[in-house]
């Protein structure tokens, strides 16, 4: 009796591997937006191997200002949103050079056939690179959420070519030293917890198919699906976790298209081979602002650690307004932006 159980619970077990491989490796289509080149979009062709897109709003008026303006979007696997540019085109108006651009594996830039080469290096290498493009003396950088991140990667090898930072919601600084944060926020701050809307997002990703993708690309490095089809399922997930990025889901940004699945997948793979940045920052004298939302969903340990090693600091908590605050409180942000820049 028991090796006919033992026998039938193995006969179970194998028909589920079948179906579970079988669902797997069957591709998928998602009846989600694709991301496509606007009227503005230019290219790079970096030394560093990478093809990249970006959006150039040239500065206005007679008085340009010395630095460029560098915009380094979230994720890793996000891109630049049609309200970045809107927004962002008010520095320009300043007298701003402003430069937007995806970076490589998302939104308009080349995504890579090796998909071992995204990591947090590339982005920052790839970053150098664009400044000395622009063969600008010192640049001002806006960093929202992971882009936070990367300009500190930046500043950390480059402290002499950065003039100004401007920090929106910034993600870990990496590699990750806080490991449990308790988001114990000082109550003058009048933070509030952000929705929980993962329930949804978790449930598209938990699929056959998603689960085999993820295992090819963290475990082997490789492509099962294609660029076109894993891009399509991070916007599809995307549609239900950004709902949780603004204070009333009802808000939230559509998406546009221009998630980089395999970007995103590598990029936070890197993050633990990072060397620390931490030390080459002490004494630094950048001036920075670190706007935060007031339901911003990163923890508040994580934004505490930059305004710790940029001593030089000033912090707006901007009410009504989740971890995308150009979303829920454009005019409020680009108002804080434009006081620090021309202070």
């Amino acid at each position: 009796m028991k090796k006919v159980i033992k026998k039938t619970a193995l006969q179970t077990l194998l028909a589920l591997l079948i179906v579970f491989i079988f669902f797997g490796c069957s591709p998928k289509v998602y009846n989600v937006p694709y991301i496509k080149p606007r009227t503005t979009t230019k290219y790079w062709q970096l030394p560093t191997g990478s093809k990249i897109a970006y959006t150039y709003l040239p500065a206005k008026g007679d008085s340009v200002k010395p630095y460029p303006v560098i915009y380094l979007h979230g994720g890793p696997g996000g891109y630049v949103y049609s309200k970045n540019i809107e927004l962002l085109s008010n520095l320009a108006d300043d007298g701003y050079n402003v430069y937007l651009y995806d970076q490589i594996g998302c939104g308009l830039s080349n995504r890579l056939e090796n998909i071992k080469e995204y990591t947090a290096e590339k982005h920052k290498q790839d970053l150098e690179a664009i400044v000395k493009e622009l063969n600008a003396v010192k640049v001002i950088l806006i960093g929202q959420s992971w882009g936070g991140a990367l300009a500190t990667l930046y500043t950390a090898d480059n402290n002499e070519k950065v003039d100004r930072i401007i920090f929106t919601n910034p993600g870990e600084i990496m590699p990750q030293i806080i490991k449990e944060p308790k988001n114990n926020f000082p109550d003058s701050l009048q933070l509030k917890a952000p929705s929980d809307l993962s329930a949804k997002s978790n449930k598209k990703a938990l699929t056959a198919r998603g689960i085999s993708v993820a295992i090819w690309a963290n475990f082997f490095g490789k492509k099962l699906a294609s660029d076109y089809e894993a891009d399509g399922y991070l916007t599809d997930l995307a549609t239900e976790f950004t709902k949780a990025l603004v204070c009333d889901s009802t808000k939230a940004l559509k998406e546009e298209g221009g998630a980089g699945y395999y970007c995103n997948i590598r990029t936070n793979r890197s993050f633990g081979k990072l060397t620390d940045p931490r030390s080459k920052l002490q004494n630094n004298t950048i001036p920075i602002l670190l706007l935060k939302g007031q339901c911003d969903n990163i923890e508040w340990e994580y934004n505490e650690e930059y305004l710790n090693i940029y001593k030089n600091n000033q912090l707006i908590v901007i009410p009504n307004a989740g971890h995308q605050i150009f979303v829920e409180q454009p005019e409020r942000y680009i108002e804080e932006i434009r006081k620090f820049l021309n202070q």
